[in-house]
């Protein structure tokens, strides 16, 4: 009885899964750098994330470097290079509101208070996100 059972197991465990699927779900473009920098909110221009809605890019971090936003209730970081393609010289966003934009010619969109995709519903990849702590004027952006 129990034989039959574990090849039922089995037989659904192999054919829920693809490889494929798999795949679709790794967004494998981006590396796992260490990050760990502070900005000063009094210094220009991050001085301009003292208000809400706006974002700031902060070069030489992360992959593509990274974009910090007031949310309003609290400040967001994401890796500013697309998820969805392989980091070069077109795949930083640049910021435009509260979206960031993909140079390359897809133009792929991205939400810079979700970090979700928002031109392409096919996207796999959302923005990578980096953990913000405020410390006094300062903020410390850590993975």
């Amino acid at each position: 009885m129990k034989k039959p059972l574990y090849s039922l197991v089995l037989i659904f465990l192999f054919s829920s899964c693809s490889k494929s699927d798999v795949n679709n779900r790794n967004c494998r473009f981006l590396l796992n750098v260490g990050v760990n920098t502070s900005i000063n909110l009094n210094v220009f221009p991050y001085s301009n994330l003292q208000f809400v809605s706006n974002s700031v890019y902060v070069p030489n971090v992360g992959n593509g470097g990274v974009i910090v936003t007031n949310s309003g209730t609290g400040y967001l970081a994401w890796d500013a290079s697309d998820p969805n393609h392989t980091p070069n010289t077109c795949s930083r966003l640049e910021i435009n509101g509260l979206e960031g934009t993909c140079g390359c010619t897809d133009a792929n969109v991205y939400s810079l208070i979700t970090g979700q995709p928002l031109s392409d519903p096919d996207l796999n990849c959302g923005l990578k996100a980096y953990r913000v702590e405020q410390s006094g004027n300062d903020l410390i952006i850590s993975n």
